[in-house]
């Protein structure tokens, strides 16, 4: 759609730096900001997610976790500042974007009346995979996401449970090497999203992953650093293990070091 990616930074170039694409990261922000006329979503944010890494982005409702993934998906332009997916400028070479990325929304859109294996093969059709790498990708994401007993049911007669596993399953079908999750266990039962933790475990080699959800529990089991954001400022950027360390220091848990950074608006 001309003209929708507009360039914020008109003039300046969009270029990541040249690096080896082993160990660039996969994900970068610098200095991104989203206004919504007069009303910012998101203040210059900027931070990284390396190849092999899960990243949890954390912060209560409305502190602006969707509006990043939106931008990293392309699906919003930043009104300011620069991003990069998997080496490609996202105002400039959206499609290339695109294709390198698997984005689960926190509002899963998926076709009511198609049945789960047609939908499945239309991703993926879309996605431009061929016969023979779709039938391959369709027996993984079938076995992965658990949908062998569905696949003849119309989407809009599956649990929310399942709608969740088929959005997944749509976005893994073409094997992206950037996955963005915006709340992916909202709707699973607990033995459910103890499966997913598992199962991301193992998407995570030569992956970049940014899972976005409110529970903190569910994102340190699986994440190695945390990304706290609220009111659209991002608060703090560090290692679980230091705040595992930070907590026990102050005699407290998790949860409550990370409300404490919440409430106070910086890390401490």
């Amino acid at each position: 759609m001309p003209g929708f990616f507009s360039d914020p930074l008109e003039g300046r170039s969009c270029r990541l730096d040249a690096r080896d694409p082993a160990t660039s990261p996969m994900l970068r922000l610098e200095n991104v900001s989203k206004w919504y006329g007069a009303h910012r979503a998101v203040e210059s944010i900027s931070f990284q997610v390396d190849r092999g890494e899960i990243v949890g982005f954390l912060g209560p409702n409305g502190a602006g976790k969707s509006t990043v993934l939106r931008m990293l998906s392309t699906w919003l332009p930043p009104t300011s500042g620069r991003i990069w997916v998997n080496g490609h400028d996202a105002c400039r070479e959206a499609l290339e974007v695109r294709r390198s990325i698997g984005y689960l929304p926190e509002h899963n859109a998926l076709y009511e009346i198609m049945r789960v294996e047609d939908f499945l093969r239309f991703a993926g059709r879309l996605r431009g995979l061929g016969n023979s790498r779709l039938e391959e990708r369709m027996t993984w994401v079938v076995d992965r996401c658990g949908l062998g007993a569905i696949l003849e049911k119309r989407i809009q007669e599956c649990s929310k449970g399942n709608r969740q596993r088929v959005g997944l399953a749509a976005a893994l079908i073409h094997d992206p090497p950037v996955i963005l999750l915006d709340e992916p266990t909202h709707g699973l039962d607990p033995l459910q999203v103890a499966a997913f933790l598992e199962f991301l475990e193992e998407l995570r080699e030569n992956r970049a992953i940014l899972f976005s959800n409110h529970i903190l529990s569910e994102l340190v089991a699986v994440s190695r650093r945390l990304l706290v954001i609220d009111q659209g400022r991002l608060l703090a950027n560090v290692e679980v293990n230091r705040l595992r360390e930070l907590a026990a220091g102050r005699g407290t848990d998790l949860d409550a070091l990370v409300l404490e950074i919440v409430r106070s608006g910086s890390a401490p």
